[in-house]
């Protein structure tokens, strides 16, 4: 069976809250953890967004698990800066590291004031990203004229073992793309053959590493209210690219889904009151050979969802929760 994680969700938790939601995590059983980095949340309901890395810091010196983040180099981000933060967390907390580089959305990047460039120049761009990432943390000087600009950076503080650069894809054509530069594909729950389709793109291109998949779900005892708990803390995220990217604010996502209807998000959400249910969603991805799965329930209350998959999912997929420790 696959490692299942838990996906911490900065656009809806206030970030201490999801630090108490993280150690829980780990307490219940699960194995792993990621996290989004955003600037803004996709809608008003939704209304948080905590700086990723301050929040990551924290989170991993109070647990043991390992961690990965969705980051977004080259506009909002300069991509010396991630090595730097990249190289950092590697060297605190040796080995537990991963970070996913993608090309972006506009509803984070526009912040600084540049103009949103089309998706063929942002993957441009992501890729001189990676290549400057990869090379600050493997320890060389770098200076770099293009669509970023680079002078004579060095990363002083490395660590050992070069935190793995991700590839994330939606897409079966952004699958393929990634595969001669990362280190693994991250992916989000969608139907079973797109998801065969992209796996085998990513590999037949030559694609390495681990294959690792995001699940959004939402649980509640209650079916009605787990539906409710979906549509309105995900009904803005039913969209398929090219218009998530290219929307700018939450309250750009709010004026496009206004009509997104409660039974429209189960396309983008597993919603259901029935754990046996999810436990059999779940089974169903990891035959399809991925190495990690990471659970994000969509809504803001996170210890019910912890507390009844750690009790009733996580061991129907073979996950077994740590033993409290003793104390002498």
């Amino acid at each position: 069976m696959p490692v299942i994680g838990f996906h911490n969700s900065h656009e809806q938790i206030h970030p201490a809250e999801l630090l108490t939601a993280v150690r829980h995590a780990e307490e219940v059983g699960f194995s792993a953890a990621m996290c989004s980095d955003h600037f803004a949340p996709w809608n008003l309901a939704q209304g948080h967004s905590g700086f990723a890395w301050s929040w990551l810091g924290a989170a991993m010196a109070t647990t043991s698990l390992p961690f990965g983040v969705v980051n977004a180099p080259g506009q909002r981000y300069h991509p010396a800066i991630v090595a730097q933060a990249a190289a950092t967390l590697g060297a605190m907390f040796p080995g537990r590291f991963w970070v996913a580089l993608g090309s972006g959305e506009a509803v984070n990047e526009h912040i600084t004031g540049q103009g949103w460039p089309r998706k063929d120049v942002r993957d441009a761009r992501l890729r001189e990203c990676v290549a400057i990432i990869r090379a600050l943390l493997a320890g060389e000087e770098v200076t770099h004229h293009g669509l970023v600009t680079v002078d004579r950076a060095r990363i002083w503080t490395l660590s050992d073992q070069p935190p793995a650069l991700i590839a994330p894809a939606v897409t079966v054509p952004t699958a393929r793309a990634a595969a001669d530069w990362a280190d693994g594909l991250v992916t989000i729950n969608q139907p079973h053959d797109t998801l065969r389709e992209m796996v085998a793109a990513y590999r037949d291109a030559g694609g390495r590493g681990k294959l690792v998949l995001q699940v959004h779900l939402s649980y509640d005892p209650d079916a009605d209210r787990a539906l409710e708990i979906a549509h309105e803390q995900w009904h803005s995220n039913v969209f398929p690219p090219p218009l998530c990217w290219d929307l700018d604010s939450p309250h750009a996502f709010e004026q496009a889904s206004a009509h997104v209807r409660r039974a429209d998000v189960t396309g983008a959400v597993l919603v259901s009151a029935d754990l046996a249910q999810h436990a059999a969603w779940l089974d169903e991805y990891a035959g399809l050979g991925f190495d990690e799965i990471y659970l994000h329930h969509v809504g803001q209350e996170q210890r019910r969802f912890l507390d009844a998959f750690g009790e009733h999912v996580l061991p129907q997929l073979g996950v077994v929760a740590p033993e409290p420790a003793v104390a002498i």
